[in-house]
Formats: structure tokens, C-alpha cells, sequence
């Protein structure tokens, strides 16, 4: 986005910012998020804060798993937050235990999990589903995260390529952000020799090689998707945080994190 459309669409925000009930007042927003749109979100956030007058409160954690920073543990436990970004099956999730609001929830990005290797190693094929596979075999390690696309590979993608057992041995799952790390710092450090996370928590990396997404008939669909918490405090101005990321300026800046904006994606239907 120009300097110059971003100041048309932030006087266009403005405008409806105003023209909104209850968000001409600025509000402090919490914000829960996992690590796949962080980039998106801490690059368009600024721009939101200045147009509405909001402050946005941010507090990061992984889509799933067991960890105590794991959104759904920080949101069952009581902390405050008005509103979740996160992998679109826990918001789904989220939804059926009454954590947030039932028909808030709005799709921002399509996501794809890839690969990297550790910066200067040969760039192995993994253009073909048997080239995957025989990957998998070969490697003497492999990392994966605690989030989203981690429990994919764990629990259903090495089984539905017949190989569980054979990685099971050498697999490390890596605990992401804030007290964590992405796995592709694993494999910059040569604990692993390949790894495997979302593509846009990848790609910037320092000391690995991005390799590519894996297999299109592999991927699980994955959708960064944003929800009103039921407790939320501040949902007007939630909302307001949602369709702004949701919007078509925010397009471009999700295509340079690695993501697929929503509208883009003619291949998904509501």
C-alpha cells in the first residue's frame, strides 16, 4: 500500500469510525493473538490506533495446545481480552465452549504450512507427495510447532502418509511465542534438520532456507480468522479492529507476510 492510499483509507476509516455508534470514544482493546498473523496485525495495528483513537493491548499465545500461554487456556482462565486472532478451527472451537460470540467470527487469511532447512544445506524436492514422504524417512530430525500446523503434522498428516511411527523418534515440537521461539530458530541452530511451520512465521528467519509449502493436497486449509470474545468489554470497537483487517487495503500487506488475503482466495466459499 502507498503512503498515499494508506492516508485515503485511514480518512475513510476515520469517517466510520465516527459514523459508528459507540466508537467515537476511544477504548483500550485487548487483543489475543497467535503467532501466524502477528506480523500482519503489529504492521496494520498502528495505522487502526491512529485513525479510531483506540489502543490496542496486545497479548500473544498459540492457537492450541498445552501450553499456559495458549489462547484458549488464557481465555478459560479469566484474562481479559475483547478480541482473538487466531487459527480459524480453534475459533470454531472457542465459539462451542461459549468463549466468544457465536456469528462474530471473520476470516482475514488463508494460510499454508512450508518448510525450511538450515541456511547453506542442499534445498531438498518436495514437490510431490512421495517426495515428501521419502523425506520424512531420510531426515535424522524434524521440528514442528505447538500451535496449529504442529498438531496437524503430528496427529493426522505423518499418519495419513504412513510414517508416524518412523518420525515420532526424531520429531521435536517447539514451544512458539512469547516464551518460545519459531522453529525455523531451531533449524537456524542445527538442533533440527528440517522444519515445519506456517509459511509466514518462516519466511523471515534469519540463517535458514525456505524450501516451500508443502504439498497442496497436504495442506489443511488453514484460515487466520478473528472473533469477539463473549466477555469483551470493548466489542464495538473489536468489530471495528476486524473489518478493518479484513478489508481489501489490508490485502497487501498480508500477501507480503506469506498469507493469502480472504478475497483473493476464490477457491473459498462461505
Amino acid at each position: 500500500m502507498t503512503a498515499q492510499s494508506l492516508a485515503r483509507w485511514l480518512a475513510t476509516l476515520g469517517a466510520v469510525v465516527l459514523l459508528v455508534p459507540g466508537l467515537a470514544s476511544a477504548a483500550e482493546v485487548h487483543v489475543m493473538i497467535s503467532a501466524g498473523f502477528y506480523r500482519v496485525y503489529e504492521q496494520l495495528s498502528p495505522a487502526f490506533e491512529r485513525a479510531s483513537g483506540h489502543r490496542l493491548i496486545t497479548t500473544r499465545g498459540p492457537s492450541m495446545g498445552d501450553s499456559p500461554e495458549a489462547i484458549p487456556t488464557r481465555l478459560a482462565r479469566g484474562e481479559a481480552a475483547d478480541v482473538v486472532i487466531l487459527d480459524g478451527g480453534s475459533t470454531d472451537e472457542l465459539a462451542k465452549r461459549g468463549l466468544v460470540r457465536t456469528g462474530s467470527k471473520v476470516d482475514l487469511a488463508r494460510s499454508q504450512i512450508g518448510m525450511v532447512v538450515r541456511a547453506g544445506a542442499a534445498k531438498p524436492n518436495i514437490g510431490s507427495v512421495e517426495a515428501f514422504r521419502k523425506l520424512l524417512l531420510a531426515v535424522k530430525s524434524v521440528g514442528y510447532s505447538d500451535s496449529g500446523s504442529g498438531t496437524y503434522l503430528s496427529t493426522m498428516l505423518f499418519a495419513k502418509l504412513g510414517v508416524a511411527d518412523q518420525v515420532a523418534g526424531k520429531s521435536r515440537k517447539v514451544r512458539g511465542p512469547p516464551s518460545g521461539e519459531p522453529v525455523a530458530a531451531v533449524v537456524a541452530r542445527g538442533e533440527v534438520e528440517i522444519g515445519f511451520q506456517q509459511v509466514s512465521e518462516l519466511i523471515d528467519v534469519p540463517g535458514v532456507t525456505f524450501v516451500g509449502a508443502i504439498p497442496a493436497e497436504l495442506q489443511p486449509g488453514f484460515m487466520f480468522s478473528g472473533a469477539i470474545t463473549s466477555a469483551a468489554r470493548q466489542p464495538d470497537a473489536a468489530a471495528a479492529l476486524l473489518r478493518f483487517l479484513a478489508s481489501p487495503e489490508a490485502a497487501s500487506t498480508i500477501l507480503k507476510a506469506g498469507l493469502t488475503p480472504v478475497q483473493e482466495d476464490s477457491s473459498h466459499g462461505h
